[in-house]
């Protein structure tokens, strides 16, 4: 056998390493074609985040009909009429008895002021002792519930935190951890109606029922007024809506009452369009702004209307505005980045906050907490259970359009879009988890309207925010199907 090779295979060899190479390219290309695209690296350190995911424009920019209405304002009037009548998280004040019966009165006091067990900690990290709990106990003043007290309405005047204690005592689970105050409930803002039911045995809190919540509240941020001022304030117009996170009016030394004073997303205030052009409001003409109506708290308790200038800088609108895919995305990312604040702690809001001010703005009414909101019969409900597997779920999240509010255990989050294979949302987080590429699990501290993606985030080391979702709800038209 000749071992020898000959010129041509010479040459043969000589080009087999191109050749090899060439088909190692030609392969390669095709395999990685074959493969899904690698995940875009973190922005800013969140999982599958891209910096022009953070504005409304991109997701706007994928929607193939963005000004499509969801629901006219007689299909938000009609959506609310049902909430109003199906949800029982929904409080009717002009139902409420003329003469308020004592076991009414102490029931929802008992509700909501329920004396903890567990461990507490002030903000200094000290346990809060036994002796301040009996403190809470009495100033709640049970013994002094009358038979019946006549029914009082009000209008909240000033931003107003709702307490499960008439106490400013802040309350924590753990030391050093001051986000979560156990005590703080939600909050009123200026113009929301109340029914006054009793008083705290220092003066200083009054218990209150709004549309959305019952609580104790600080006296000295409700006017007390007649029926017919209460439930005619801003019931009409000409007004404005609050269209931005939140407006100011302007400051005013004249009427410290109304200086400077916060109104959130949603807000809707009566305008004095008669106001007379050359006619100062609290020592400033008001060409550049709205001349509008507040309500504030006389000496003794009763309720006055009072004008004030909101800034034509202000984010507002002559009406709510229309519920569209576009406004959705636009009117969420007005929060982005703002502080997380439970119970609306700091001025700002928590989770069903967020989607509840988000739908406000619109004029939708959704229940106060994440716990009445996922259940609601009066919306477009798709319920879970530890029943449901895996194709269930997946087909449901693929199926999220714009606005959906998914919801697990404790919190709500808006549904903005698909990218990169993943489905997005964007929520007021305490924090969130995920896994890294390396197979460990990264925690962060959120504590913030974020956006993120939906897929990879962790309940737990062992349970999705998927395996966990317990409901969807949609706001869109009732059928009888």
């Amino acid at each position: 056998m000749n071992l020898v090779p000959s010129r041509n295979q010479r040459r043969r060899l000589r080009q087999l390493p191109q050749a090899l190479a060439i088909a190692a390219l030609v392969w390669t290309t095709s395999a990685a074609a074959a493969l899904p695209p690698a995940p875009s690296p973190a922005f800013a350190g969140i999982v599958g985040l891209q910096e022009d995911y953070l504005s409304a424009s991109h997701w706007i920019a994928q929607l193939p009909d963005p000004d499509r209405l969801i629901l006219d304002r007689a299909g938000i009037a009609a959506q609310n009429a049902r909430m109003r009548a199906l949800d029982s998280s929904i409080h009717d004040l002009r139902q409420l008895p003329a003469d308020v019966p004592r076991a009414l009165v102490q029931a929802q006091i008992n509700a909501i002021s329920v004396v903890p067990t567990r461990p507490l900690y002030d903000v200094a990290g000290k346990p809060v002792t036994a002796a301040q709990l009996r403190a809470l106990a009495h100033n709640l003043a049970l013994a002094k519930i009358p038979a019946s007290r006549p029914l009082q309405y009000g209008l909240v005047t000033h931003r107003a935190a709702l307490r499960a204690f008439p106490t400013d005592l802040r309350v924590f689970s753990s030391q050093g951890d001051t986000d979560i105050d156990r005590f703080q409930e939600s909050a009123l803002f200026p113009g929301d109606a109340v029914a006054v039911l009793h008083e705290s045995a220092d003066g200083r809190w009054v218990f209150v029922t709004s549309e959305r919540y019952t609580a104790w509240m600080e006296k000295r941020f409700v006017g007390i007024g007649s029926a017919t001022q209460v439930f005619g304030y801003a019931a009409s117009g000409p007004y404005r809506v609050v269209t931005g996170a939140t407006a100011f009016t302007a400051h005013t030394p004249e009427e410290p009452r109304v200086s400077g004073l916060q109104l959130e997303m949603g807000v809707r205030v009566p305008v004095l369009q008669d106001w007379p052009a050359m006619q100062p409001v609290n020592g400033q003409q008001a060409h550049a702004s709205h001349v509008i109506q507040l309500p504030v708290r006389n000496a003794d308790g009763s309720l006055a209307l009072v004008p004030a200038l909101l800034p034509r800088s202000q984010e507002t609108a002559s009406d709510y505005l229309a519920l569209t895919p576009r406004n959705l995305l636009t009117q969420a990312f007005k929060f982005l980045g703002e502080r997380y604040g439970w119970g609306h702690s700091y001025d700002t809001r928590d989770c069903s906050g967020f989607v509840s001010e988000i739908y406000r703005s619109f004029g939708v009414l959704l229940p106060r907490n994440t716990s009445a909101q996922a259940v609601s019969p009066a919306l477009d409900r798709i319920a879970f259970s530890d029943k449901d597997g895996k194709a269930r779920r997946d087909a449901a999240i693929a199926g999220l359009q714009v606005g959906d509010l998914v919801y697990i255990p404790g919190h709500v989050m808006m549904a903005i879009g698909h990218a990169g294979g993943l489905t997005w949302v964007i929520h007021d987080t305490s924090g969130g988890s995920w896994f890294d590429a390396g197979g460990s699990r990264v925690h962060a501290h959120l504590n913030g309207v974020s956006v993120t993606p939906l897929e990879p985030m962790m309940a737990s080391d062992t349970a999705s925010y998927i395996d966990r979702i317990s409901n969807l709800q949609r706001i869109r038209p009732q059928t009888q199907e």
